[in-house]
């Protein structure tokens, strides 16, 4: 309430504004959101592109490692369907030529046809299982096999004869070829064994398929006796291709294949078969042969067997490079993936130790920081501000096995804290000697103003003139106003006041004494206040209290308008209303104004309008009172100080050389301006007559007294009513010169013994004076000397 324009003043200019205390976890937060994360996120971003980059690598490694196993797979699968079309082949090759022979005139060969016919049909249908879901190979391989639905006509054409003997040997050499020609895409993948193993495969099907031509062929030959015109140049050229397949077998066959060729071409039956090729080499004139076609047939196609078998040995061996291609492709796999989990795992395990060898550390440094900075310095601290010898804090503590890094930062903290102990030592040493001198300033003062106030006490009593008393009055208001300044400053050190009081006091009087210690008392009117003693302990710290909130009222209200009190029993509690028609406080001020109302905050460093708060906030943390600013109903505020049950009383405590025998009142002053009330030591005073009462006063000084008369009801009291009195219900002071005069209604009571007149002239007047004053400046200056 006592800087509430202030306080808009300060929002305003932001000037000496302290720093709020939410400054520092923004900074904090602040700085949060500025950091790059922990240190653990740290070392995962920068692993993360090393590990990405190997990965990668792997990746694109395991991606060939995968081709080749797909490749391998497709090798081993697309041989399986070759050989199994090898197969069909031989069969279409043995069934052609026994039809061949069949048409040719030799019915021997009927039974041998449908046997071969039958092998023809279970060799299809197997082909056509194993190019089920084979991809492209299904696809080349399907419509070749496909072709051979013709098979039905032909067939039914050779068992009736009608069919022509050229024609049906051209279909199914049609067939043949056909099948024969497909692409396995074999020699595309990326092993040269396994290229080289189908490329001669491939031959291999090409000399197979020249010698089964060339046993239908010479078949016909044989059956005719030799050779027609033009025959003998087609077994040539039969002869030819055959030879020139085997030269491309021999080239790319391996030592096995080639092993396997020579024993195929070199057992009885070849040797046979070869005989009667050059038996029919040599008719090339035409002339007769005379050959048995069944042993021609039997021999050639117990060749033809071999070669089939060779033809299986041969894919046998690719089938087995390729599962062994397919195993190494596997066990790189296998080998990838797991240094690609190796690699994570390492790479984890790394990032957990970089991060665990860094943060523990660090971690244990903060806490050592939090732990210095939350309990180990303000304790050493503290007991240096109360003057007791204390050691500098330990050293920081860091963890076995920590960096050179880590240790140089536990190096740095440390001599952070020596600095910071250092400091803080010093600053609360200095605050204490601070602290005290202003205390001991505060007591001089208090001491030099109390003998003030006695000695203007001791002048009004001797002073007749009302002009005179007048101004004597108004230096008693401002002694009485210093000497609450005086008052503030040992509150602000922590310095116990002189000024207590053994006996409770009523609430109206504490708030009558606390209006007489401001300026514009004038302005200031009470309202209904209730009757509540007060413990005694407590009056001189709520009426200080009261003070200082009501000349913050007046200092912010218009001149024209009055500070008004309330005072209430609520409860157990009483509340004391203090309301203003100023111009109000902000929200945010006035937030700030309770904060230092409930003694938060240290005045040192707040600037000097706000001691008035801080004054009221170390009072009020002191005796258990609750103090609050809002807003007033129209404008202004309202200052509410909520008194505990704690520090009210129900009976007040009499001593017993104090003839009390009800409540006692306020000595008022003369007319305007009124004496204050003072709660204090007060120099022993003669009893007054006050409207025909009997008066009694405090006879021997004693500190925690008030000034003030007892009027005893037991005696009558005519004029009460008409007493003149203030504003605020005290009775004015009745002047010296009106007091010797006896009033109509009242007998005199005058001492009879009064002194009489002084006759002595100015100058004797005058020598006396200054003989008393110089009396008076040595007995001074012997004290002095002697203290």
């Amino acid at each position: 309430m006592s800087v509430q324009a202030e306080d808009a003043e300060q929002t305003e200019t932001g000037a000496d504004s302290p720093p709020a205390p939410s400054a520092g976890p923004a900074n904090r937060a602040t700085r949060r959101r500025w950091t790059g994360g922990t240190i653990r996120q740290r070392v995962v971003r920068t692993l993360a592109l090393p590990v990405a980059t190997t990965l990668v690598l792997l990746t694109i490694v395991a991606v060939g490692e995968i081709e080749n196993y797909r490749t391998a797979s497709v090798t081993a699968r697309d041989v399986t369907i070759a050989l199994a079309v090898q197969e069909l082949v031989q069969g279409l090759q043995t069934e052609r030529g026994l039809a061949a022979g069949l048409l040719g005139g030799n019915d021997a060969f009927s039974t041998e046809l449908q046997r071969a016919r039958n092998q023809v049909d279970l060799r299809r249908t197997a082909v056509e299982q194993l190019i089920t879901g084979a991809g492209d190979v299904a696809d080349r391989v399907g419509p070749a096999v496909r072709e051979l639905d013709g098979l039905t006509s032909v067939r039914a054409g050779t068992d009736t004869g009608s069919g022509k003997q050229l024609a049906t040997v051209d279909y199914y050499t049609q067939r043949i070829t056909q099948l024969g020609n497909l692409d396995y895409d074999l020699d595309s993948t990326g092993d040269q064994q396994l290229r080289r193993g189908a490329t001669a495969l491939e031959a291999l099907g090409q000399v197979k398929e020249a010698t089964a031509q060339e046993r239908a062929f010479l078949n016909g030959v044989f059956s005719a006796g030799g050779f027609k015109r033009g025959e003998y140049l087609q077994f040539v050229t039969m002869r030819a291709t055959k030879d020139a397949a085997l030269a491309v077998f021999d080239r790319y066959a391996d030592p096995d294949a080639k092993a396997g060729r020579d024993y195929t071409l070199d057992t009885g039956a070849a040797r046979e078969a070869a005989y009667f090729e050059q038996i029919a080499l040599a008719s090339s004139d035409g002339k007769y042969l005379q050959v048995n076609p069944q042993s021609w047939w039997s021999s050639q196609t117990t060749v033809l067997d071999d070669m089939l078998q060779l033809q299986h040995h041969v894919g046998s061996v690719i089938t087995a490079r390729a599962a062994a291609l397919k195993d190494d492709a596997s066990t790189r796999m296998g080998v990838l993936i797991g240094a690609v989990l190796l690699c994570l795992a390492g790479s984890v395990w790394l990032a957990t130790v970089a991060s665990k060898s860094v943060a523990r550390p660090l971690a244990l440094l903060a806490r050592e920081a939090n732990r210095l900075a939350g309990t180990q310095l303000p304790e050493a601290v503290e007991r240096a501000s109360a003057g007791k010898a204390t050691d500098a804090p330990p050293p920081v503590l860091v963890p076995r096995g920590s960096s050179d890094e880590v240790l140089l930062v536990a190096d740095a903290f440390d001599r952070v804290q020596d600095t910071a102990y250092t400091l803080a030592t010093e600053q609360a040493v200095l605050r204490r000697t601070t602290a005290e001198s202003l205390a001991n300033l505060g007591r001089r003062n208090q001491n030099l103003l109390r003998r003030q106030l006695a000695f203007i006490t001791k002048l009004e009593r001797e002073e007749a003139s009302p002009t005179g008393l007048a101004n004597l009055f108004e230096l008693d208001h401002l002694a009485t106003r210093m000497r609450r300044n005086a008052e503030s400053l040992l509150v602000l050190v922590g310095a116990a006041s002189p000024r207590q009081l053994a006996e409770p006091l009523m609430v109206p009087d504490v708030i009558r004494a606390a209006v007489s210690e401001v300026e514009e008392y004038r302005r200031v009117t009470l309202r209904r206040v209730d009757d509540v003693l007060v413990a005694g302990s407590t009056v001189s710290g709520i009426a200080h209290m009261l003070a200082e909130l009501i000349e913050n009222g007046l200092s912010f209200s218009p001149p024209d308008m009055d500070v008004e009190i309330h005072g209430r029993r609520i409860g157990t509690g009483y509340l004391i209303a203090i309301t203003d028609q100023g111009v109000g406080m902000t929200p945010d001020d006035m937030q700030r104004a309770n904060a230092r109302l409930r003694g938060e905050g240290d005045f040192i460093t707040a600037p000097a309008r706000f001691l008035g708060h801080y004054v009221v906030g170390r009072l009020a943390l002191q005796m258990g009172i609750e103090v609050q600013l809002t807003p007033s109903p129209v404008t202004g505020v309202t200052a509410r100080i909520t008194l505990p049950a704690e520090i009210l009383t129900d009976q007040p405590t009499v001593t017993p050389s104090r003839p009390v025998r009800a409540p006692a009142r306020q000595v008022t002053a003369a007319p305007e301006p009124a004496r204050p009330l003072r709660l204090g030591p007060a120099e022993p005073a003669p009893a007054q007559p006050v409207s025909g009462t009997v008066v009694t006063a405090e006879r021997e000084p004693r500190p925690a007294t008030i000034e003030y008369v007892v009027v005893d009801d037991t005696v009558p009291d005519s004029s009460e009513d008409s007493v003149p009195r203030t504003v605020n219900g005290l009775r004015k002071r009745i002047p010296r010169a009106q007091r010797s005069q006896p009033r109509a209604e009242a007998p005199s009571t005058a001492p009879a013994d009064r002194p009489a007149p002084v006759t002595d002239s100015p100058d004797a007047v005058r020598d006396r004076l200054n003989a008393l004053r110089g009396g008076i400046r040595r007995g001074n200056a012997e004290t002095a000397g002697l203290s």
